[in-house]
């Protein structure tokens, strides 16, 4: 019989690459700076009920291949019992040849439960009662002990009261806010705009009568985020908003949508322009680093939307212009002396070159790596999504200085795809020493390696961590 599909080599083709991993990357810690875990399951150490529900409950990448497989919404999102819905998505994985799910599953199979059977129609019982025997001892404080997490950043809206985040309680790992604020942005949309402003003001015990009230309420709450550990903003957006705004216009705009009157587009742009500046501002004061999520076509599917809501596999790629307004509003910011350090995550993949030479403009000296090309987000953290990321960052700036992978997931089986990750740079960097395309250095290749998996980001951060 032959060995396991995911065995100790699992994607490393060669001698070199081997020894990055196992001796450079394999036992660094975590550190996920970006995901969408639900802080009430870290802070009360969830314990999952069967393997549906830790492996398949909110994930719209599973959802996404097993509607392509021909799967009925009731077994992707709907009522139908968690085993069928386990069975649907086993029935799904043997056609999911090539696509990364293939490779995520099954790594996860393995380091989560030793499981080293393919799934399948016919395997699938036999790990579903398998994996249950296991879950009662994997509450998901035992998951960061496995996977070493040293922290996660969670994604958080300034509204959010952060109860959890005060209630998790842990010796070696900490739970982090990350400052959200689109919602303050959604003037074209005063139903979801004036619902916001009304939690926002329950949570500061003030109203918000104008422009000014707003921005102040935003700073009482991202100085809160900050008293709780947070040191990140995140901001979803198509592209960077960039247009003139003065505070008497954005007065105008602000008292225009509280009294129900949609903003126009030319409006929405320079108050999300202003509301950017304002939060670029507030990071630069305190340290803090934005990262900036651009080019996702949200929402496509109007009749999945209507019926089930956001972020459950209606979002695609987009091909939205960048540049311009990028280069605009971090220059505005530079030019006002309040650039914070910034990531960039690109969604399509023909941004890479323009996200990688972007961060060039900006990179001051103060810093290693204040200005970051971010890791291979969503449809690109796969192998071909994280080497174009490897290779637009070294071909342009320095991939020594990179803050390495995060998860952005909402399943706490997702931790391995930081190996997944280490596996993909050191097969690489490994192939390219046997080459000759880098020094036969151990020490100077696998130093980097290290780097990247863990000490970047340690250093880059500055969270308060054990």
């Amino acid at each position: 019989m032959g060995r396991s599909f995911i065995h100790d080599d699992f994607m490393l083709h060669g001698s070199a690459a081997q020894r990055l991993f196992h001796e450079f990357a394999e036992n660094e810690p975590i550190l996920d700076y970006h995901c969408h875990l639900p802080p009430q399951d870290l802070a009360r150490n969830r314990v999952f009920a069967n393997l549906f529900e830790i492996w398949l409950e909110g994930d719209h990448y599973k959802w996404r291949a097993m509607r392509a497989n021909g799967i009925p919404e009731d077994y992707c999102t709907g009522k139908a019992d968690p085993y069928e819905k386990f069975l649907a998505f086993a029935k799904t994985v043997p056609h999911a040849l090539r696509n990364p799910l293939y490779h995520w599953s099954h790594l996860e199979l393995k380091r989560y439960f030793g499981i080293d059977l393919i799934l399948s129609p016919e395997t699938a019982k036999e790990i579903w009662d398998e994996a249950n025997r296991q879950l009662p001892e994997l509450g998901t404080h035992s998951i960061l002990e496995k996977f070493k997490v040293r922290a996660v950043a969670t994604t958080d809206d300034p509204a959010d009261t952060l109860d959890f985040h005060r209630e998790f309680s842990h010796p070696s790992s900490r739970v982090f806010p990350t400052f959200r604020p689109d919602r303050a942005m959604a003037v074209d949309q005063p139903a979801v705009f004036n619902e916001w402003l009304g939690r926002m003001e329950a949570v500061c015990g003030e109203a918000i009568l104008d422009w000014p009230c707003l921005i102040k309420t935003l700073e009482v709450r991202h100085d809160f985020f900050h008293q709780m550990g947070g040191r990140l903003s995140d901001h979803g957006l198509e592209s960077l908003p960039f247009a003139q705004c003065s505070d008497e216009d954005a007065s105008v705009i602000f008292d225009k949508v509280r009294n129900g009157v949609s903003a126009s587009p030319s409006e929405r742009e320079a108050f999300g322009a202003l509301v950017m500046r304002r939060v670029g501002a507030m990071n630069a004061r305190k340290g803090w680093i934005m990262q900036l999520h651009l080019g996702a076509l949200r929402n496509n599917n109007t009749r999945l939307f209507k019926k089930l809501g956001r972020d459950v596999g209606g979002d695609s790629i987009g091909d939205f212009s960048q540049a311009e307004k990028l280069s605009r509003f971090l220059d505005s910011l530079d030019q006002e002396g309040n650039l914070p350090k910034t990531i960039l995550y690109n969604l399509n993949p023909s941004d890479y070159a323009i996200f990688a030479t972007m961060i060039g403009n900006f990179q001051d000296g103060t810093v290693p790596g204040k200005m970051q090309l971010g890791s291979g987000w969503w449809f690109l953290d796969q192998k071909d999504g994280m080497e174009a990321q490897f290779n637009a960052l070294s071909a342009q700036g320095l991939l020594s200085r990179f803050v390495g992978m995060l998860t952005d997931s909402r399943s706490f089986m997702s931790f391995p795809r930081h190996e997944y990750f280490r596996r993909i740079l050191c097969n690489m960097l490994g192939g390219e020493m046997e080459r000759g395309e880098l020094p036969d250095d151990f020490s100077a290749v696998g130093g980097m390696v290290r780097r990247i998996c863990y000490g970047n980001a340690r250093e880059y951060f500055g969270f308060d961590m054990p």
